[in-house]
Order: structure tokens, then C-alpha cells, then sequence
């Protein structure tokens, strides 16, 4: 049964790493539910021009998580604009597909910052804001991995943070879940992205995800977002502390 159009209606969002891939599909599915919607990125400029492409119920939250002064900076600026966030997606990730061998302690440290601290960051800001605006923080869901699941040669550190990511769901549902906040996250498989157009073409990628995954497909960023609009609404209200896998069978395979 699909939720209905206005299951989100009065509440604000904030999807970090909003404007491409899998985050735009969920700045898409929340706003069809009703939800005001601010689209999260570096790029200022980018992101005025998507809000502005899509209308009125969505505003630009222009940081980069990897830099905490940043992050408290475009939380002062949304409450300012009268958008203090009710629910939080955590989206922004970043890759470095190499093994221990080629990934040095400093490249590891970028890439486990980028993809599992800046969470931390953003969620802190996220809560602080709340509670100073008087808001009850209703939903965090973060975008974990297939990865976490799942061993890759060649993919430690990514594979690492988001495992930390799955295991920061879990702990922070227990410390936040009598405070009536719900965590969660979703963990995609193989899904056509931008982040992804090497592996589209290549011929051995494709060969496993037609044998190894049970649905035989490679997957689309609405299902994923479909899912995080679920979780993010009240028709998920029992559900925390869970990573909800998105990989059509990918990881059931034997």
C-alpha cells in the first residue's frame, strides 16, 4: 500500500548530499508526501538553482559536513529562515574504491571523516537545533551500505565507515528512542548512479549483479528513496534501530 500524499505534511527535512544520485530521489519522494525540504551540498550556487527548479516547499542548505563550524553555520541560517528540521537524512557518502595496501592511514582518516564523522556532526547539529527551537526530532534515517554487509576486496575503508554507520544507528536509537526520535537506516545495494557510471559499463560488475543478485537488476534511486520516505514518515512508528537493506537480494545469496 503506498503512504499517502500528505504523510509528511508539516514537518521539515533536511537530505544531506541532496542534489545527485540517490539523495535527489529522496528530496523528490519526501516532498510528494507533503514534507518542506531542505537539499543539502556544498555548492551554494547548484543548490539555490535546484530549489529553484523545484519550487516552493524546498530551500537550499549550502555545508560541507566534513567541516563542523559549517555544519552549525547552515543550521543558524535555516532557523533564521524560519526551517528548523523535524527529520534528518544523513546521504552524503564518498568513495575510495582501494585496498589496505594503496589506502594510506591519512586517506583512510578522509574517507571514514567524510563518510561516518560528518554523520556524527550533522546529527548533533540536527538535535542541538531542535531543542533550541523547541521541535521534537522525529526521524533520522542515514544512508548506510550493502558494504557494511557484505566483504569487497579493494573497498576497506568505505566498507568500514559505513559498518560504524549501521552500529551508530543501533546506539543512538536506544539513546534517543525515549525522547519519542526514531533512527534507522538504509543500506543499498547496487543502484544506478552517477557515483557509479564506471562500474555501469563494466562488463564483470554487470555479470555479477545479473548472477549474484536475486532480483538479477541493478536497482534505481527511488527505490532507495521510497524506502527512506517510509522510515522518515508515521506509517514506520515501531521501527528503530533497524538497517533496512535495499540490494534486491544481493546479500542473501549464497
Amino acid at each position: 500500500m503506498s503512504a499517502p500524499a500528505s504523510s509528511l505534511t508539516g514537518r521539515t527535512a533536511l537530505v544531506t548530499g541532496g542534489r545527485n544520485g540517490i539523495g535527489r530521489a529522496i528530496v523528490d519522494a519526501l516532498r510528494a508526501r507533503g514534507a518542506h525540504v531542505l537539499i543539502g551540498g556544498r555548492d551554494a550556487e547548484a543548490l539555490a538553482d535546484r530549489a529553484a527548479e523545484l519550487g516552493p516547499g524546498v530551500s537550499a542548505f549550502a555545508a560541507d559536513v566534513t567541516d563542523a563550524d559549517a555544519i552549525d553555520l547552515a543550521f543558524r541560517r535555516a532557523r533564521d529562515q524560519g526551517h528548523v528540521p523535524d527529520v534528518l537524512v544523513n546521504n552524503v557518502g564518498v568513495r575510495d574504491r582501494r585496498g589496505i595496501a594503496d589506502l594510506d592511514t591519512e586517506a583512510f582518516a578522509r574517507l571514514v571523516h567524510a563518510d561516518l564523522t560528518s554523520v556524527y556532526d550533522v546529527t548533533r547539529g540536527f538535535l542541538r537545533g531542535a531543542t533550541a527551537a523547541g521541535v521534537t526530532p522525529r526521524t533520522i534515517v542515514t544512508v548506510s551500505s550493502v558494504a557494511a554487509l557484505r566483504g569487497r576486496a579493494g573497498d576497506v575503508g568505505y566498507a568500514a565507515a559505513k559498518a560504524g554507520i549501521d552500529g551508530m544507528t543501533r546506539s543512538l536509537a536506544a539513546e534517543l528512542g525515549p525522547q519519542g526520535c526514531r533512527v534507522n537506516s538504509v543500506a543499498p545495494g547496487t543502484i544506478v548512479t552517477e557515483s557509479n557510471a564506471d562500474l555501469l559499463t563494466d562488463a564483470r560488475i554487470n555479470d555479477v549483479v545479473r548472477t549474484r543478485t536475486a532480483l538479477g537488476r541493478w536497482g534505481q534511486p527511488e527505490e532507495v528513496a521510497s524506502t527512506v520516505a517510509f522510515l522518515a514518515g508515521d506509517e514506520s512508528s515501531f521501527i528503530t534501530g533497524q538497517t533496512i537493506v535495499v540490494d534486491g537480494g544481493l546479500s542473501v545469496l549464497f
